[in-house]
Parts: structure tokens; C-alpha cells; sequence
């Protein structure tokens, strides 16, 4: 039972981290037409994507994805399937530490007055970054999914799809 619990909040958690890495997917092409003070200004819109909401959301995607793969070890199907999902969330975090998170930090200084020459650099690699994660969260929910219904029971037998044998009573004597 705990291991379906553990299932449970594994998908939720990689779920609503997709949401968000989806929804910078489905930003990206038009904010890539912005002018720097556009761009700098639809940044704001990404408030809740950061700590506390998005932080708890990443950190409990890999974490619980990490914990995943060790509950389910000796399950060779599910195993896999479950760890190239841990794999590529994981992935998704790191990426957003190597280049993401130094995009923000110098994105945090600027002002409209203030963009800098190559601020389309900066934001090239904020945009492709995100997309790149939204992919791999996608692929990694998706082999989530598969792990768990490779364990899915078939469906269950219908009524009229049982035979019932007649019961003969024997008697001694």
C-alpha cells in the first residue's frame, strides 16, 4: 500500500512540475518577439514559479521520483520505466541549475534603463533552457505513467464472462 501512496504523490508532484515547465513552453514563442523592456516586465508573470510553490513542486518531483526507483527495485518493468522517468526529471533539475538559475540571477539586477547589450543571450538561454526542461518532464511524466500501468491489473473478469459449474452434492450412505 505505501508504495501506491508513494506512486500517488510521485505523479502529483511531477505533474504540477510539468504544468509549469509546459507553461513556459507555450510562452516562449511569442515572448521571444518582446522587446527587452517586454521581456523584462513578462518576467513578473512567473512569480509563483519560484520559491516557495515552484521550489516545493521541482524538489518534490526528483525527490520523490529518486525514492520512487529504490520502492520499486525489484520490479523489473516498473524499475525502469520508473527510473528514465527519475532520470529525466532529475535531468530537468540540474538543467535549471546550470542555466536558469545564473540567467536568473542576472536578470534579477537589470531594469528596463538598465537592459544589458547581449540581455537576447540571456534570454535565449532562459527560453531554450525552459523548453528543453518542459521536454524532459513531459517524456519523464509520461514513462511514469507507463511504470505504473505496466503493474496495473487487467481488467477484472465481467459477470457473464464467468463460468459457474453446478455443485453436485454426494451423499454417503
Amino acid at each position: 500500500m505505501f508504495v501506491r501512496i508513494w506512486r500517488f504523490v510521485t505523479l502529483m508532484f511531477v505533474a504540477l512540475s510539468m504544468a509549469m515547465a509546459f507553461a513556459h513552453l507555450l510562452q516562449m514563442p511569442p515572448r521571444m518577439r518582446f522587446d527587452g523592456p517586454l521581456w523584462l516586465h513578462s518576467q513578473q508573470l512567473f512569480e509563483y514559479f519560484g520559491p516557495p510553490v515552484g521550489a516545493i513542486l521541482e524538489s518534490g518531483a526528483w525527490i520523490s521520483a529518486v525514492i520512487l526507483c529504490i520502492l520499486v527495485s525489484r520490479r523489473r518493468a516498473a524499475f525502469r520505466w520508473t527510473l528514465a522517468a527519475a532520470l529525466l526529471v532529475v535531468s530537468a533539475h540540474v538543467l535549471w541549475w546550470w542555466y536558469v538559475n545564473p540567467a536568473n540571477q542576472q536578470i534579477a539586477q537589470w531594469t528596463p534603463e538598465t537592459l544589458p547589450a547581449d540581455w537576447k543571450a540571456w534570454r535565449a538561454q532562459w527560453e531554450y533552457t525552459h523548453a528543453a526542461r518542459a521536454i524532459l518532464q513531459i517524456v519523464g511524466f509520461a514513462a511514469l505513467v507507463i511504470s505504473v500501468l505496466l503493474e496495473t491489473p487487467g481488467d477484472p473478469a465481467r459477470p457473464h464472462d464467468v463460468e459457474i459449474t453446478p455443485v453436485t452434492r454426494t451423499t454417503a450412505g
